[in-house]
């Protein structure tokens, strides 16, 4: 307790922010929340089987977050790229990215 209580006072004034201004969270849950995947897949890259396993599964991490940053479904965004990229040319993969799609042909 009495380490916890040196801590407290020797960022006491630190620890005051969030009163001071109204925007600030008193704790960080929903950033911790929001990260914890990604730290679940770093985890999980331990066991991938290979380097070129681990980037793959990191690549579709990234797909996938970058679907739910845009409120895009990834299941339905995965089987349109799989169903059009035969017919892209490869100058125009770039429009098969969750953040470039037309949304309207999702």
């Amino acid at each position: 307790i009495g380490k916890a209580f040196e801590y407290c006072r020797n960022r006491w004034i630190s620890l005051q922010n969030y009163l001071t201004n109204g925007m600030l969270e008193i704790d960080s849950n929903l950033i911790e929340n929001s990260i914890r995947p990604l730290a679940l897949g770093r985890k999980n890259y331990l066991f991938a089987g290979s380097h070129d396993a681990a980037e793959n599964i990191a690549m579709f991490y990234s797909f996938f977050g970058t679907c739910k940053k845009h409120d895009i479904d990834p299941l339905r965004w995965l089987k349109f790229v799989m169903d059009n990229i035969q017919a892209t040319p490869v100058k125009n993969f770039k429009e098969l990215l969750p953040q470039f799609i037309n949304r309207d042909l999702i």
